[in-house]
């Protein structure tokens, strides 16, 4: 069993509680006293998910971002956090910490409790958060599988732009052939995301389906088409991509197809009827966040690319895998 997906097939067996959802989503929901608990953990492993030199504020930050995206994603208030720290140097810790405390407070997501542990000597650090939220009151809590053929597919925010940000942080992409200003700024988007709950919580009674874009907009979209028992048709040309991104790579169709897959995003991928799209771009207006239509829901299954109403064929890798 060396593979994530064959894993979490076997998890299947184990995991039969509805509020489990099949495993097919990206938290749990448990309803309490006509209440909605939404639960949902997250892993960060050193030279996995954050690199060696990342400052220890930033992989704090980074853990509680991509657990609040997960909330975001069912429309969940951010409620509190329990937290596994492996403990290493002293100056290394105190620095997390104050990262840690800080995104709790941008997020709005108290710390309520955790634990510590001793990694062996030379092994890679590892922090865990599992993040609790509660669900929407008036609607039923979103997830990946409701998308509806005749739906519009839509992105929040910007994509690829954590990507390469990665390269430029890790050297692939050589520093003379970016702006530094936005060096910075695509470096930034890599370690400390910024999901919008407030966006999740507006748009859950909008949505027919939605998931946060962690692993690259290709292979997210492609889950939730199989989840959803329908056929993403994505259009390369409307996918949005930031000024920093389009003054570095270009926007061609080989840099769409490197913002595509690249993962670490943090955006919301939703889809809801077309007639809902002025109230949708209503209420992102009034959050000040950007959303763009990007595809539609057809009958069928998987994933389908075009670029300028041509068909493009899917690349051999959709986005991260673990």
């Amino acid at each position: 069993m060396t593979s994530e997906f064959a894993f979490i097939e076997a998890l299947r067996a184990i995991a039969t509680d509805p509020a489990a959802r099949g495993l097919d989503d990206d938290a749990a929901v448990i309803e309490i006293g006509g209440e909605r608990l939404v639960l949902t953990m997250d892993t960060m492993v050193d030279s996995v998910h954050f690199l060696p030199d990342d400052p220890p504020a930033d992989v704090a930050w980074k853990l509680v971002a991509v657990n609040v995206s997960d909330l975001a994603a069912k429309g969940a208030e951010p409620l509190g956090c329990l937290f596994s720290h492996a403990l290493g140097e002293d100056g290394w810790d105190t620095a997390f910490l104050a990262g840690l405390k800080a995104a709790a407070e941008h997020f709005a997501i108290p710390l309520l409790g955790g634990d510590t542990v001793r990694m062996p000597e030379g092994a890679p650090r590892s922090f865990s958060l599992t993040a609790l939220g509660r669900g929407p009151r008036d609607c039923p809590v979103p997830s990946r599988s409701g998308a509806q053929p005749g739906d519009r597919v839509w992105v929040s925010g910007t994509i690829g732009d954590s990507g390469l940000g990665l390269a430029v942080l890790n050297g692939t992409l050589k520093s003379d052939a970016v702006v530094p200003e936005h060096a910075r700024w695509l470096g930034e988007r890599y370690r400390r995301p910024a999901p919008v709950p407030a966006l999740g919580m507006a748009l859950a009674s909008m949505v027919n389906a939605m998931m946060d874009i962690s692993d690259g907009l290709l292979v997210d979209a492609r889950r939730m088409a199989d989840a959803s028992a329908a056929r993403i048709v994505l259009g390369l040309e409307s996918v949005p991509l930031s000024r920093a991104l389009r003054e570095t790579s270009g926007q061609d169709r080989a840099a769409r197809l490197a913002a595509v897959t690249a993962g670490d995003d943090y955006c919301l991928l939703f889809t809801a009827p077309p007639e809902r799209t002025a109230r949708i771009r209503e209420l992102a207006a009034g959050l000040g966040c950007e959303v763009n239509a990007v595809g539609i829901v057809v009958k069928g299954d998987g994933l389908t690319l075009m670029h300028d109403d041509q068909p493009v064929p899917l690349p051999d890798r959709l986005g991260y895998q673990h």
